[in-house]
């Protein structure tokens, strides 16, 4: 939480609190419309850059450059968008994935979501941690971005783990280089040959390797329809393996706390090292929840297409609103190992994705 918020909640009355809470909520709203305006322009949408990423640049230039002018008593609002906004959303995201769909690719395309999503986390943490000497929560949001679904995986994970903004922006960061990256050269380097994929190959790693949904569709488009259905399902999947990752980072984090808890060798430390309460998030388990109602069809077309919209929109308000009390200062000090980071990761994606793909392919195809 902010200290402005701090400031605020302090000093003021409750109603005028509240009324700051509300206003702050507003204004990240007002600039998050303004955001998903940007990102409609085709220069930019044409990049493959969804409005949480253009919401994050945005709310980062705003907070560093103009934060001064919004009032001390906006940050609640702000912080609520953050935060609490952002867990309901991360659940609504559920709506996008169905069970139906991840049939469609069979074993293939998920033992390629599993076997990459996996190994991309446990690379990432490592290096992030002992090769580049990052702190635990910023290699695994890097690790997360590449591994899982891009912004929305940092979102959920930022959550969990309730680390200081800076430290998802970076992840988003790396995001948004190689993810980009990625759209443009996955479809020289399969035209050129140098993959050795068919089309189901390359839907295979094209879904199984690259950061964010709109990537996925923008690279994959270059090669055939069917390369972009199956490359759309498999990215799906690997968004569907967001609940058991965060359900078991989760423990993790609080296996760690309980062995500082213990390390401290007093009550008292023990008490300031408490473990926090991580190892069922509600998010993911609603998450969860709208994947099977989106499965049972229970919504009609036009209602689920609606709540998808809104819940972009309210991912954009979390990630504007993290990218506000995002301080720049703060992303020098680790900016460029956790970039390094990212980079050991995108060339794991590249390689070690082509060697699951064409294992895949041979033991299930």
């Amino acid at each position: 939480m902010s200290t402005a918020h701090l400031t605020a909640s302090s000093t003021t009355p409750a109603g005028s609190s509240t009324r700051g809470q509300l206003n702050g909520i507003l204004f990240v709203a007002l600039f998050a419309a303004a955001v998903t305006r940007i990102a409609a322009i085709p220069a930019i949408a044409g990049l493959g850059l969804s409005p949480l990423i253009v919401g994050i640049v945005a709310g980062a230039i705003y907070g560093n450059a103009l934060r001064d002018g919004m009032p001390a008593s906006w940050a609640a609002g702000v912080n609520f968008s953050a935060r609490k906004l952002l867990r309901i959303a991360v659940a609504f995201f559920g709506l996008r994935v169905s069970l139906q769909e991840i049939a469609q690719v069979g074993v293939p395309g998920l033992a390629e979501s599993v076997l990459v999503v996996v190994s991309t986390l446990v690379i990432g943490t490592w290096a992030g941690m002992k090769i580049m000497k990052l702190d635990r929560d910023t290699a695994l949001l890097t690790a997360a971005g590449s591994a899982i679904c891009g912004a929305a995986a940092v979102l959920a994970f930022e959550s969990t783990l309730q680390s200081k903004p800076h430290k998802s922006a970076m992840a988003v960061g790396s995001v948004v280089l190689f993810g980009t990256l990625s759209m443009f050269l996955y479809p020289v380097l399969f035209k050129a040959g140098w993959l050795h994929l068919d089309t189901v190959g390359a839907g295979l790693f094209f879904g199984g390797t690259i950061h964010e949904v709109a990537q996925v569709v923008g690279a994959a488009s270059n090669v055939s329809p069917e390369a972009t259905h199956i490359a759309t399902i498999v990215k799906m999947t690997r968004v569907m393996l967001l609940v058991p990752v965060l359900l078991v980072v989760g423990m993790w984090v609080n296996r760690s706390a309980r062995r500082s808890a213990a390390s401290a060798g007093t009550q008292d430390g023990a008490h300031s090292h408490a473990p926090r309460k991580l190892a069922v998030p509600w998010f993911a388990l609603g998450f969860l929840a709208f994947v099977v109602i989106n499965s049972l069809h229970v919504l009609p077309q036009a209602a689920t297409s609606t709540l998808n919209s809104l819940d972009t929109f309210a991912l954009t308000m979390a990630m504007t609103a993290l990218g506000i009390e995002t301080r720049i200062s703060q992303i020098r000090q680790a900016g460029p190992r956790a970039l390094t980071t990212g980079f050991i990761l995108y060339v794991w994606l590249i390689a070690g994705g082509l060697g699951i793909t064409w294992t895949v392919q041979h033991l299930f195809g």
